[in-house]
């Protein structure tokens, strides 16, 4: 992203059953709505799609492996075909009842297990690309994001306020100290920072306190000079 720019993306993850869907929607530019293999329903996502289409935030597909029981937080050996089949479900499903809503998803972007293997495993990486289209593809650097960009498809990267990085750039894992930023002070330093880096900052609405770390780091983005703006 140009450092002249100064326009960057602001999303969370919505529609998980767990989160403030209406709280965090007032203040994110897009949002990652679950499709219904990790979390969320028909009935949910036609909510957050309709709150989205009234505050003209962009609605992207959140993509994961069929796994509720385990939050599709572990990861999975499922074929190339399986795996495409489950994330061409997931978006058109979420597809259908955008356009229902009056709008349309406009990225796609893995949860999870799906994210972490998909960086690095290329079966696994091309069955979301050939599951989705020609949808732009938000995520950290690595395979899935080199793959959709050979293809011509457009890419963002995005970065994590509220987790820590290992020193490859790589997110620790959930269980490791130091993997989970609590505390507000030190989210808003950690956005502003990435903000420079990333095409889009994504706060996690499944974390305690996300509404107000949300309005507090769109605060300071903006009292920064930040415009905030849809990846989609």
């Amino acid at each position: 992203m140009s450092a002249h720019a100064r326009r960057v993306d602001l999303n969370a993850d919505l529609g998980e059953e767990i989160t403030d869907d209406a709280g965090l929607l007032a203040l994110v530019t897009s949002a990652n709505v679950a499709c219904g293999f990790h979390a969320g329903n028909g009935a949910i996502m036609r909510e957050v799609c309709a709150e989205a289409a009234r505050l003209g935030v962009a609605v992207g597909a959140q993509v994961s492996y069929a796994d509720r029981e385990n939050f599709g937080r572990v990861a999975l050996d499922v074929p190339y075909e399986v795996l495409r089949e489950q994330v061409a479900e997931q978006v058109g499903t979420l597809s259908a009842i955008a356009v229902s809503e009056g709008i349309a998803v406009t990225y796609v972007k893995p949860h999870g297990a799906l994210y972490h293997r998909t960086m690095d495993d290329a079966d696994q990486a091309r069955a979301v690309l050939d599951a989705s289209g020609e949808l732009p593809v938000l995520g950290m650097p690595g395979v899935l994001l080199g793959l959709a960009a050979e293809a011509g498809r457009a890419v963002r990267h995005e970065g994590f306020p509220d987790r820590g990085y290992d020193d490859a750039g790589r997110l620790l894992p959930r269980a490791e100290a130091g993997a989970l930023i609590t505390e507000e002070a030190a989210i808003v330093a950690h956005a502003l920072v990435l903000a420079e880096r990333v095409d889009s900052l994504c706060l996690h609405g499944d974390s305690p306190g996300a509404v107000h770390h949300a309005r507090a780091v769109r605060r300071a983005l903006e009292a920064d000079g930040w415009e905030l703006r849809s990846v989609g």
